[in-house]
């Protein structure tokens, strides 16, 4: 049912864009005049990408990534409105799904975004459709923001931008002199694109070893209309140069939280979120902070060893120039799990148990050179708790105004196979790139 109303939707906006260019040309236009505005409103790029595994891996092929894209980005302006449509249509070699899944982002198909703002009063603006949301402060580290992420797309050397996962919601952002504020509605749950088998390789705490696309996690998202909805919203305001902000949250943990023993499927509990977070200039530098309390609905008092325990998690950055053309950003993370003792007290015999305290620190080094053509960097994960690292190095060469070519990896260390960055060791791949932008 909710693929049948996207695919209407999609429709509609289609027909929507049709029936405006039309009526523009027949106001003085005509056909030329049209194919101007198309042509002035229609943007995008074609990617292509290919990658390998470093590792060999019995759960997984060795080739990590094989794809191509093409993605159509059509935007048109009047005084109180602006129509959005970016649609992805991708031939993907190592998924073999071939029909489309719009929520999970397969197929020969993404829609990225089908969305209608309007300007109603100066004060308030109104998005309605499928769009990229996203806030907070943190640098690939998310505490407030709770809008789906695409974890496969992220980890296998896709454009940052992808690990940006869309949703299907109605946001409103309301302005003034004191404090802004926006509220987002999401009429039915909008998962994370979270790592399942399919893709890459994890580590099965069932199985007790790492599993692959013969062993998927089976999942029961809610999938209700209304009844699973998610409420999002946050206050803000400009004081002195700092940007502070209030953040809450209503609705499930966005990737699987906890797990359904009878019917051997991973389900997602409810989850409150309260948080805040502040960014400004110290220094030379730019330094931001968050923090948030993750209150697990169905899991308060922490003796249900099948849903995750409330969190309290907090981090702390800094961004500073180090000389001429190079930055670096450094992060530390933090969290820790409520009611630990209870926890631990219910675990079933011979469960592995999660640490009370997880800590992760990120370094973010960019140095262009040639003009600022060349943009070398390297992100790094490193959580001394879990004994694990993630490092995520590329260089990208941009050879004209239409023309990138980039070359990256995404190399997983750990010590144990259980832990976050661990699990996904034999995922490690090295990937290069070629786009075309107009």
């Amino acid at each position: 049912m909710r693929f049948r109303s996207l695919i209407a939707g999609f429709v509609g906006v289609l027909l929507g864009c049709g029936l405006t260019a039309v009526c523009a040309a027949e106001d003085g236009g005509g056909l030329g005049r049209l194919g101007q505005s198309l042509a002035e409103d229609l943007h995008g790029f074609w990617d292509t990408r290919a990658g390998v595994r470093t590792q060999s891996d019995s759960e997984s092929q060795s080739v990590s990534m094989l794809e191509t894209r093409l993605q159509l980005s059509w935007q048109h302006d009047w005084d109180a409105a602006t129509l959005r449509l970016v649609p992805d249509f991708i031939y993907d070699d190592v998924e073999q799904h071939r029909d489309i899944d719009l929520e999970d982002g397969q197929g020969w198909l993404d829609l990225r975004e089908a969305n209608l703002m309007l300007r109603p009063a100066e004060f308030m603006d109104v998005k309605l459709g499928r769009q990229i949301l996203t806030w907070g402060t943190g640098d690939l580290l998310f505490i407030n923001d709770l809008f789906p992420k695409d974890w496969n797309a992220f980890f296998c050397g896709r454009d940052q931008e992808y690990l940006k996962a869309p949703s299907d919601a109605l946001k409103v952002s309301l302005f003034h002199g004191v404090a802004n504020l926006d509220l987002v509605y999401v009429p039915r749950f909008d998962s994370d694109r979270y790592i399942d088998g399919r893709r890459l390789s994890y580590w099965n705490s069932a199985l007790g070893r790492r599993a692959g696309d013969d062993d998927r996690i089976r999942a029961d998202p809610p999938d209700d209309w209304f009844d699973d909805a998610e409420m999002a919203a946050r206050l803000y305001r400009n004081l002195r140069g700092y940007e502070m902000a209030l953040y809450g949250y209503h609705g499930f943990w966005k990737s699987p939280g906890g797990m359904d023993p009878g019917r051997g499927v991973a389900i997602f509990p409810e989850l409150n979120v309260l948080g805040a977070s502040l960014r400004g200039t110290v220094g030379r530098g730019i330094a931001h902070a968050e923090v948030g309390y993750y209150d697990s609905a169905e899991d308060r008092a922490g003796d249900d060893p099948m849903v995750r325990n409330d969190e309290a998690r907090a981090l702390l950055g800094y961004e500073q120039d180090l000389w001429s053309e190079c930055t670096l950003g450094l992060q530390a993370y933090v969290e820790w799990m409520q009611d630990y003792e209870d926890y631990r007290r219910t675990l079933p015999p011979g469960a592995r148990a999660t640490d009370e305290w997880r800590q992760v620190v990120t370094a973010r080094l960019t140095q262009k050179l040639l003009q600022q053509n060349l943009t070398l960097s390297l992100f790094a994960y490193v959580a001394p708790t879990d004994a694990d690292a993630y490092l995520r190095p590329s260089a990208a060469y941009k050879v004209n105004d239409r023309w990138l070519v980039e070359v990256g990896g995404n190399w997983f260390l750990g010590r144990d196979p259980w832990t976050f960055f661990g699990q996904f060791e034999r995922n490690s791949n090295v990937y290069a790139a070629v786009r075309c932008s107009w």
